[in-house]
């Protein structure tokens, strides 16, 4: 089973942003989602909190997760690490989008180390104020109930007055979220590039310790 997992945070990307990365990802590498779960949960919940989502991931087993970045497992490293270890000890295959990277039983450990490390080094840079600061999520539309089937649409390269006869609404507030939303990206497969040598990046990442002199 394919599935895929979202979970927005404060810091980091929205729900809308996931889904666009997903569904290009997705297309890029022929696979077709069987499962999705979206965790609405408060971000500062331990996942001995996130009831809905214990149930989700324990419902895999030898399958294949797809998550935009490692944070959205947690952005507690001790959860992290455990949630980990238990979809690996499942024999799941987890993919993350962002560093085009691929895991399961068999990764090298350095692999696995170094993509959390790159939670830590970006929670710590939150904390300082290094980086910039969330793009917040979208707010929810009427037209999120037809997300879906505007983007087989567009696959299907109907026009937005086509699609607004169809679900019988205003033809601009459509082509409004359809903009917002960039679904004609998503529809097209073009909002993601896909970096080369993931794995090796992610090594590049990890920087020892030194002393403070």
């Amino acid at each position: 089973m394919v599935a895929s997992y979202i979970r927005p945070d404060k810091y980091f990307n929205g729900v809308y942003d996931q889904l666009n990365m997903i569904s290009n990802y997705i297309e890029q590498k022929g696979l077709q989602i069987e499962k999705e779960f979206i965790d609405q949960t408060s971000q500062n919940k331990k996942v001995e909190e996130r009831s809905d989502a214990i149930t989700f991931l324990r419902s895999l087993n030898d399958s294949t997760l797809i998550i935009y970045d490692v944070w959205v497992l947690s952005s507690h490293i001790d959860d992290l690490v455990q949630m980990f270890s238990c979809q690996l000890k499942n024999g799941n295959e987890i993919h993350f989008v962002k560093q085009s990277v691929v895991i399961d039983r068999n990764s090298d450990v350095m692999v696995v180390l170094g993509l959390i490390d790159q939670v830590r080094k970006t929670l710590e840079n939150e904390a300082s104020k290094a980086i910039g600061r969330p793009k917040g999520s979208r707010s929810s539309s009427k037209f999120d109930q037809y997300h879906d089937n505007i983007i087989k649409y567009l696959k299907e390269k109907k026009s937005v007055s086509e699609m607004a006869r169809i679900f019988k609404v205003s033809r601009s507030s459509l082509k409004d979220y359809i903009e917002s939303r960039e679904l004609k990206e998503v529809a097209e497969g073009t909002g993601l590039t896909l970096p080369a040598d993931g794995e090796a990046k992610v090594l590049d990442t990890i920087k020892c310790p030194e002393t403070i002199n």
